[in-house]
Order: structure tokens, then C-alpha cells, then sequence
């Protein structure tokens, strides 16, 4: 029998094969220790509204009430044109109304479809602060367009009059704090040929700026207000560039629904990602556990290649 084989119940087993084996088992066994220590991190990429209680209340809610304005026909009612509602109707109840629904189907597609991406937003931030960005930037999105909209009518000469039902505002808020918090995993590139020197890069985020920016020019010029507007909002909520108590205010426990129970996964996580960022972190288990982490991540590392 040759040296580099093996006679094993009666068969011939490559010796290269074993080993091949032999690491397999281990790379699975490490990968287990992996994903019970990193439950939150894996979680993350879970489908579904996973840990995203409010973003789920929160998509479904406008495709409901888009739905119920349609059967109802009360679309009329949703949306706002500075003449006649505001000037002369005075019909300011439009101002706190007409984020809460979309008056036609390709809007609310999009719509849903760019809230769904953005649902990580909540399981990065947990149900009680991605509650308490919601109600302190739902105010200032409702009245930002309008009061641009009210700058922008004279110098284009009543062309801008409109402004087109739907929480666009708010959507690009959010996406303002997926462009800041969410890393680029992976880019590619498109081209016509592989030797061809034009070619158009992506990455994975791609995906969710471009049914952004359908939403954005769905009923232009109108929604092109709104989604600035919100990218506004967002950008100045993240850079703290307001009050205090705008950024720092969070509802109560009990109204986000937030439980060790449910979130204390993705509150490890965060406490972890956070002591890292302050260079504070601390170990969490045995000497022991932390060796096998390091020598599993270093080998699930060593697979990924070139992530």
C-alpha cells in the first residue's frame, strides 16, 4: 500500500483528504463558538424584521392607510398646494396629515421597499432610540418643506406649488443615518467588456440609493423638496448640530417595548462596538473562551478571503 494512503474499513482514503476533513470539522466547531458569542452581529443580516418591531408597525401603517385612502377616495385631502389650501383655505391640519400616506402606487412601492433596507437602522440603534428619531424628526420634516416650498414659489414663479402626500421626508431622514452608520461591505464594477475602461462601480448600498432616489423624483419637483428636506433633517440630527434635548431625548422603556428579553443580544453588541470605539473594551468571558474566539475568527477570517 502506498505511504500516502489509508486503510480505512476496508476503503483507501487519501491522507490530503483526511485533513481536508480534519479542518472542516474544526472550522465548523469555531464557527458555532462564533455565532453563539456573536448572535447580535449575525442577526444583523437576518431577513425579516428581525429585532425591528417598529420599523415593521411602521411600514405596515403606510401601506394600510395609503390602501384605506385609495378605497375611500380621500386623496385629495393628503397632499398640500400652497394655493388654495395654506393661503387662502387655511387649512393648516394639512401639515400634521400629509406625511401619513402616499397617494399613488409607484410612490408607495418604493417607499416600502426603501423603509424594508432600512429597518437595520433600528437593530443597530435598538426600538427605543430608533422611537425617539422618529418622533423628534417627524415635526421638523412636516414643516420644513412646506416653509421651502413657501421660498421657492415666488423666485420660480408659482411652478412650485405642490407637495405630494407620503413620510418621504422622514424616509430620507432615515436614509441619512444609513449613509452615515451602515460600512460598505463589498464594490463591483460593470462594464460592456472585461477589457473595457469604462465601467460603472457599485457596492452593496447601492441597491438602496437607487430605489431612494425613484422615491425622490416620483412626483417631481415636489418630492425632490421633500427628500432634501429629510436629508437635511437627518444630517443636522446626526451631527448634533440642533438643541441638546433634540438628540438626547428618548421615550420611555416601556412605550418602545424594550426588554432585556428580546434586545439584549444586539445591547451586547452595542455596548461591545461602542467600548471598542472609546477604547475601553473589556474582555467578557474565561482567558480561555476569548483564545478560542481569537483563533475561530482567524480562521473563518482566513476563508473569507478578500473580505
Amino acid at each position: 500500500m502506498p505511504n500516502d494512503t489509508l486503510s480505512f474499513v476496508g476503503s483507501s482514503f487519501d491522507l490530503r483528504a483526511i485533513r481536508c476533513l480534519e479542518l472542516y470539522l474544526v472550522v465548523s466547531h469555531e464557527a458555532r463558538l462564533y455565532a453563539q458569542t456573536n448572535k447580535g452581529a449575525i442577526a444583523m443580516l437576518a431577513s425579516g424584521f428581525t429585532a425591528a418591531p417598529i420599523s415593521k408597525y411602521l411600514l405596515f401603517g403606510i401601506v394600510v392607510s395609503s390602501i384605506l385612502v385609495s378605497i375611500t377616495d380621500t386623496k385629495y385631502l393628503f397632499h398640500i398646494q400652497l394655493v388654495p389650501h395654506i393661503w387662502h383655505y387655511q387649512q393648516f391640519w394639512r401639515l400634521l396629515l400629509w406625511q401619513s400616506c402616499y397617494n399613488n402606487s409607484t410612490e408607495l412601492l418604493f417607499g416600502v421597499m426603501t423603509m424594508y433596507h432600512l429597518r437595520i437602522i433600528e437593530r443597530l440603534w435598538g426600538s427605543r432610540k430608533f422611537a425617539s428619531f422618529l418622533l423628534t424628526a417627524i415635526p421638523p420634516c412636516s414643516l420644513i418643506p412646506p416653509l421651502a416650498l413657501a421660498i421657492l414659489r415666488p423666485l420660480t414663479f408659482s411652478i412650485l406649488n405642490i407637495l405630494p402626500a407620503g413620510p418621504t421626508p422622514l424616509i430620507f431622514a432615515l436614509l441619512a443615518q444609513y449613509h452615515a452608520t451602515i460600512p460598505t461591505v463589498y464594490k463591483y464594477r460593470i462594464a460592456v467588456s472585461s477589457t473595457s475602461p469604462d465601467a460603472v462601480t457599485f457596492s452593496d448600498k447601492s441597491l438602496v440609493y437607487l430605489l431612494a432616489a425613484q422615491l425622490a423624483f416620483s412626483s417631481s419637483p415636489g418630492s425632490i423638496i421633500c427628500a432634501a428636506a429629510g436629508w437635511v433633517v437627518g444630517m443636522t440630527w446626526r451631527r448634533g448640530l440642533g438643541p441638546d434635548i433634540w438628540t438626547t431625548w428618548r421615550v420611555p422603556e416601556w412605550l418602545a417595548g424594550s426588554k432585556q428579553a428580546r434586545g439584549g443580544d444586539f445591547d451586547d453588541l452595542r455596548r461591545r462596538l461602542e467600548g471598542e470605539g472609546n477604547g475601553t473594551g473589556h474582555a467578557t468571558g474565561a482567558d480561555g473562551e476569548v483564545r478560542r474566539r481569537a483563533h475561530g475568527t482567524g480562521i473563518l477570517d482566513h476563508f473569507r478571503g478578500a473580505f
